[in-house]
């Protein structure tokens, strides 16, 4: 008998994957039903090898999904409630038209629910699997908690941003898990370390909020992801608290929350709750405070001894980072933003305060003689202590990413601040220009080079000034020493015709000429590229002028960088010669 003969497509790549009109006609959901089912479930687009086969010949590009995903998606029962949801809109639209109030309220309280606990146990079956996916979960989170009542965002759902993540800044102040921040354009970038997986995160500035239009954001996509958010934020913060013996939901013993976060309306009010509870410690429950210590596995076979005492340093270093404010005590000034700094110095053992006055949750006033630092961010103050330092508050940021207490000099009231280097760069990286103060975080010769270089050109000015006073003494000896130095040439010159007699010529070394050996090297190189193959070819040839632009990128901020020293030691010159001239 004759083989029954394959259909095209249907096999392969063809069966393999489905459009989305497809995959809306076999499940029967709308579009949005659609959209919000799949970034609840984590389901994405797929990518073919072959686009032409995948879409069954045909033309044009269209979002293609894969069918084992769209069945998966079939065994949801989340469909069902959207179904629901459906059923419920038409009932209430229809009362609602007829105005049978009484069937109306009816609907109205017995509204379909939605609940995302069992995809969230589904997509993060333990708990370090949840926390690896915590980065945009807290970002977005912490985005909208800043936002105000605006359309297609749910008023409850920013109010339980905000406190799912002040109970999640507990939670790092009491672990002491911050190991990183930085402060950009885009807000506050931080770094911890929770049960050996590495969180970062960005905090917005707390600005005026500007509502933007439906056509640049789409916030009812970004309030569905936000929506399965606050799920898993909830079930980590959960297991959290529990591991570190305190009480969820968190109790505070001095400051006492309001349970109706909508009677929260303006920002200032919610900033100054938010800070105040920051300040204080949540209750435990048990008193005894135990700090877990690291113990290192000495027993790999796979580590050397060298590794073994890197993660030994390491460890220490972690240590003596948990406790780097310990015993400091800090005000802040009412110009500086308190948020972040609150958060920062308690992470590392620290006390801070603020104008009682001005906001709430003040633990010491600026009279107190125990304050070490005084937090400002203005050129000068009328009333100074001289018990205490007034830093900006880059020294906070900068100690902590150096991982020690930095010298305060350069960060006195009205000093222009060092660079502000992102800790979140690789040290290792490649093909990348590394400036000369980041070079220092990293590696102590660097900075003893950099401290070099600077004594150097604070005495190279020096030199020169002293030499253009000894260019007019040396001018006068000049025209004396011309003609004791005519003497001299003619009795050396009689000498020289002497010796020239006996003089015998050494044989010739032979020397290896530095541009014929980079010439053969560079030969052989191209023979070298002329073995890649056809079919890497392409790749090679974007790699090699990727390579060519990141070397032109680190030639033009070197250059930049000689500039603008070069601009900045003119300045000290002109600036010391006019202060000679006022004296």
């Amino acid at each position: 008998m004759v083989a029954k003969r394959k259909k095209k497509y249907a096999s392969g790549e063809g069966a393999h994957f489905m459009t989305r009109k497809a995959a809306l006609k076999k499940l029967q959901l709308s579009l949005n039903d659609f959209r919000r089912l799949c970034i609840l479930k984590g389901i994405y687009p797929r990518e073919p090898r072959n686009r032409k086969r995948a879409q069954k010949g045909q033309a044009g590009i269209k979002t293609l999904y894969h069918v084992k995903d769209i069945q998966f998606l079939m065994h949801e029962p989340i469909i069902w409630r959207l179904r629901d949801y459906k059923i419920f809109n038409k009932k209430v639209g229809r009362a609602r038209a007829v105005k049978d109030f009484e069937s109306l309220k009816k609907y109205l309280n017995n509204h379909p629910t939605l609940k995302l606990d069992h995809i969230v146990k589904e997509r993060y079956p333990t708990f370090l699997d949840a926390l690896r996916d915590l980065d945009d979960c807290l970002t977005l989170c912490f985005l909208f908690s800043t936002f105000p009542s605006i359309a297609h965002v749910p008023r409850d759902q920013s109010a339980l941003c905000r406190r799912l993540t002040i109970e999640f800044l507990h939670a790092v102040i009491e672990a002491k898990a911050l190991r990183k921040v930085f402060v950009s354009i885009k807000g506050y970038y931080y770094q911890a370390e929770i049960k050996g997986e590495t969180i970062t995160w960005i905090v917005p500035h707390h600005f005026s909020f500007e509502p933007q239009s439906r056509a640049e954001v789409d916030f009812k996509l970004m309030s569905t992801f936000v929506e399965f958010y606050t799920v898993m934020l909830g079930f980590i913060n959960f297991r959290l608290y529990h591991s570190l013996n305190l009480f969820y939901p968190p109790k505070f013993s001095v400051v006492s929350q309001n349970d109706d976060e909508k009677s929260i309306v303006d920002e200032e009010v919610f900033v100054s709750e938010r800070v105040a509870a920051l300040n204080f410690p949540v209750s435990k429950t048990s008193s005894g405070e135990e700090e877990e210590e690291v113990e290192i596995d000495t027993f790999s076979t796979e580590d050397t001894p060298e590794k073994i005492e890197e993660a030994k340093i390491e460890a220490e270093k972690i240590k003596n980072l948990k406790g780097l404010f310990k015993g400091l005590k800090f005000f802040i000034n009412r110009e500086v933003p308190r948020e972040p700094l609150v958060f920062i110095i308690r992470c590392f053992g620290g006390e801070v305060s603020w104008d009682k006055l001005l906001f709430v949750g003040a633990s010491f006033d600026e009279n107190d003689e125990s304050v070490t630092h005084q937090i400002v961010d203005r050129p000068s103050m009328d009333k100074q202590f001289i018990s205490r330092y007034y830093i900006q508050p880059q020294w906070v940021f900068d100690s902590v990413n150096a991982r020690q207490l930095l010298p305060v000099n350069k960060y006195f009231m009205g000093e222009v601040l060092p660079p502000h280097l992102s800790p979140f760069i690789d040290k290792s990286r490649d093909q990348q220009y590394i400036p000369p103060e980041e070079k220092a975080l990293y590696d102590p010769e660097a900075l003893e080079e950099l401290h070099k270089k600077q004594e150097t050109d604070d005495e190279s000015e020096e030199e020169e000034q002293e030499d253009e006073k000894l260019e007019a003494e040396d001018s006068e000896k000049v025209d004396e020493d011309e003609e004791d130095t005519e003497d001299e040439e003619e009795e050396e010159e009689g000498e020289s015709t002497k010796k020239k007699k006996l003089k015998v010529t050494p044989g010739e070394v032979y020397k290896e000429v530095p541009w014929e050996k980079s010439k053969q090297e560079r030969q052989e190189y191209k023979l070298r590229e002329k073995l890649v193959k056809n079919k890497h070819r392409k790749l090679y040839k974007s790699m090699m002028a990727g390579r060519q632009q990141r070397a032109k990128e680190i030639w033009l901020l070197r250059k930049k960088r000689r500039l603008h020293e070069e601009k900045q030691k003119e300045e000290r010159k002109k600036k010391k010669k006019v202060e000679k001239q006022t004296t």
